[in-house]
């Protein structure tokens, strides 16, 4: 049997797996790269990538029922083509894949890029098909895959996940949601959207991962109207003929197809990572150091969704980052992880930053929110419902976190999760320029709330401007 021996291997060439190779490269460092499954990383495939592309076409063909206010006659005769629909999502989808595979690994040699799935064989080397690889460090970047209940998976292909959704040739009739986290929420309100007749289930009293519950309330409120929430109690799938019959409490659906959306398993389990000397922890993840990846003080490092601590995109970018220079590097070196930020892209967006409402000390936190009701921008736009809350330290007046449903939500988080990492505090955000109309004009009202409630204020007879000394 052919055996290798390199500084790092690199076991997934997703996006942790990728940035990971991008800092092994720059190294120096003998390294391969292998990958089992699919190329192209989750986001382009079956992630971040179509699923945008359905919410836009969604989203785009809902606005048609606005035109009536605007005096465009005929748009209630417009039609939506499902299979041309689908058809462009796929198109799309396929050019992220070649894009990401283009510029990543498909002028690899063989010696460089290992087709299979690997496994450990002693702590050091790993099994490839027919080859092994003897390596001084180890990165496993093997992402995760879609959660599907055993019971469920007697009902083949009427059960959707993320990675069969965008193969579909045409849409169902109807659809039963069950998990109503963000890609859940994405998906049925886009389904519901282009014509499909949609139900959302969860046995959580709240959706879209909201934790302030006044944020929760306005979120179930909206999107409830483009598609029932079936709330507070697990589903349970039965077969009837051809159909699905999905029921929750007192709540029963007929359905085509079910998108099974519960969470993603880590790709831990085939790795026989035990003979490495590494210990799966209570939820089968091993022990590992958030600012290092690396597992206890051995020489393996965990990046991107298998450690299913943050599985967006930015996130397993930075983990890549940091287990690719700590592989490489003669010590191991501690980063420190940027705020946390999280959109959901319904409509209106759903996001989240910094610290959560439950991590706050009532005591010593304050909140500021705005209803998005009377904003003149949005307005406009037929976009004015949801609600901001900010929260700030109460004695400082450093801005701690947000939750928020919003128009232009993805726009708005940004913003503050930069504040948040400058550690910038409410006076400073009020003296930022805040034009007219805009909806940052929104914020810039839910600072203001926020702003009357902490002690600290600055200083001069204009507080939202500075003295020139």
């Amino acid at each position: 049997m052919e055996e290798r021996n390199v500084d790092v291997a690199i076991i997934g060439s997703g996006s942790a797996g990728l940035y990971a190779l991008g800092r092994v490269k720059a190294s120096g460092k003998s390294f391969v790269l292998i990958n089992g499954g699919a190329q192209g990383t989750t986001c382009a495939r079956v992630g971040c990538m179509p699923s945008k592309v359905l919410i836009q076409i969604a989203e785009d063909f809902h606005r048609c029922g606005i035109l009536g206010r605007y005096g465009v006659e005929g748009h209630k005769a417009l039609t939506l083509d499902g299979e041309e629909a689908m058809g462009h999502v796929q198109d799309l989808r396929d050019t992220f894949v070649d894009r990401v595979v283009s510029n990543s690994t498909a002028h690899m040699g063989e010696e460089l890029f290992i087709e299979g799935y690997a496994r450990f064989l002693e702590p050091h080397l790993l099994e490839v098909n027919d080859i092994r690889v003897r390596a001084e460090k180890i990165i496993i970047a093997t992402g995760s895959r879609p959660i599907i209940p055993k019971p469920w998976q007697a009902f083949s292909e009427r059960i959707l996940t993320t990675d069969s959704l965008f193969e579909l040739e045409e849409l169902p009739a109807s659809l039963a949601v069950i998990g109503l986290g963000v890609i859940g929420l994405e998906i049925g309100q886009s389904m519901a959207r282009l014509g499909v007749e949609t139900n959302g289930f969860d046995q959580l009293e709240s959706v879209g991962g909201l934790d302030d519950p006044a944020v929760a309330k306005a979120a179930i409120e909206i999107i409830g109207r483009d598609f029932p929430l079936h709330l507070g109690h697990a589903a349970e799938i039965s077969e009837e003929g051809d159909k699905l019959r999905v029921s929750a409490g007192e709540h029963s659906v007929l359905v085509d197809k079910v998108l099974a959306s519960l969470g993603r398993r880590p790709n831990l389990d085939n790795l026989q990572i035990e003979n490495a000397g590494i210990d799966l922890g209570v939820n089968a993840i091993p022990t590992y150091n958030p600012q290092t990846m690396q597992i206890g003080d051995s020489h393996v490092f965990l990046a991107g969704d298998v450690d299913a601590e943050r599985p967006l995109l930015h996130e397993a970018g930075d983990e890549g980052r940091i287990a690719g220079h700590n592989a490489c590097s003669d010590r191991v070196q501690a980063f420190q992880r940027k705020t946390p930020l999280a959109i959901n892209f319904v409509d209106p967006n759903i996001c989240h930053v910094g610290r959560r409402w439950s991590e706050l000390d009532p005591e010593q936190s304050a909140i500021g929110e705005v209803n998005m009701a009377p904003v003149g921008r949005a307005l406009i736009m037929g976009k004015n419902k949801g609600l901001i809350r900010v929260y700030a330290d109460k004695a400082s007046g450093r801005l701690l976190g947000s939750e928020m449903i919003c128009a232009k939500g993805e726009n708005l988080a940004h913003l503050l999760a930069w504040a948040i990492q400058q550690q910038l505090t409410v006076g400073d955000l009020l003296r930022m320029p805040f034009y007219h109309p805009v909806i940052e004009e929104a914020l810039q009202a839910a600072l203001y709330d926020l702003y009357n409630k902490v002690d600290r204020k600055n200083s001069g007879p204009i507080t939202e401007l500075k003295l020139v000394e």
